[in-house]
């Protein structure tokens, strides 16, 4: 099993002249102590389960980028890109770029996107749900065509794009692992098993939530002839580390959410500012829980 490890928040005790500097430390220990990625929500303002709306907050590819330059090994990516916020033609570019500029480390996060307050307050249109999922369906069209490397156009209901060009193609073979975010069993499960790569549950729902959204997974697999065993199974959770028993306990909780399905938990900390919760992890819990085995 591997952990990844999500920055949610950048508000922290130096202020923002040192959010750049702190940034940079998170991103070396996470890498240093054995997670397999790092993530940053893509957000504009902060959101309510983690903090007031006005707290600090990066642009997600433009922090992805900074932490392309001071890491080597760690994968990147956002938990997750809503679809409206960017051309997808351009975010295909984005994607791509931060790909080659990491050496071939990027995940494509994609999402729906549900934050209405961030994307009334910055102007952006936020259509109904469901043609959000048809402008993610066609955005992950998009996407396969431009990493393709065929040159073309795409007519879709929302997006026309005269030629697909995308120079450089990225380092990741065949390209950027697709990673869809959401447990919706009607739509979003369904695009996972036809465009993903990988899916992103939310452990914070219960593992026999999980368990189940996994099984419905499969079944949208076996629809599609398309083996389950291909897509990675993430999901997203949270420790609080600092004495033995929260660190036996965060090995159980793994444990469980292996014996779920789960093979990549991305986990937030508090005080991740601090490093020493971080190295915690890496000490403790990581060569631990890669010893467990995908089910």
């Amino acid at each position: 099993m591997k952990l990844g490890l999500q920055i949610p928040s950048f508000t922290w005790p130096a202020g923002t002249s040192a959010v750049a500097s702190t940034l940079a430390r998170v991103g070396q220990a996470a890498e240093e102590a054995g997670f397999a990625s790092l993530w940053v929500m893509d957000h504009f303002f902060q959101i309510d389960m983690i903090g007031k709306p006005e707290e600090p907050m990066l642009e997600g590819y433009s922090a992805l980028n900074f932490l392309a330059a001071v890491t080597k090994r760690i994968r990147l990516g956002t938990l997750v890109s809503g679809v409206i916020y960017r051309h997808p033609g351009i975010l295909v570019k984005t994607v791509t770029s931060l790909d080659v500029l990491s050496g071939g480390r990027a995940y494509f996060g994609i999402g729906a996107g549900w934050y209405e307050r961030e994307a009334i307050g910055l102007g952006v249109s936020f259509p109904p749900l469901k043609e959000r999922f048809e402008r993610l369906e066609e955005t992950l069209q998009i996407a396969l065509q431009m990493w393709s490397g065929k040159v073309g156009p795409y007519n879709g209901k929302h997006y026309r794009l005269a030629e697909t060009l995308n120079s450089p193609q990225p380092l990741a073979k065949p390209h950027p692992n697709i990673l869809i975010g959401g447990a919706g069993e009607k739509k979003t499960l369904p695009l996972v098993a036809k465009y993903g790569d990988a899916c992103n549950l939310y452990a914070f729902d219960g593992l026999d939530v999980v368990r189940a959204k996994l099984e419905i997974l499969r079944k949208s697999c076996d629809a599609i002839g398309r083996p389950y065993d291909e897509i990675e199974r993430t999901a997203i959770g949270r420790f609080d580390v600092g004495s033995s028993n929260s660190v036996r306990e965060a090995i159980e909780y793994c444990r469980s959410a292996n014996d779920a399905g789960i093979e990549h938990l991305i986990i937030s900390v508090p005080n991740d500012h601090e490093i020493t919760p971080i190295e915690l992890i890496g000490k403790q819990i990581i060569p631990v829980v890669a010893e467990f085995g995908a089910r």
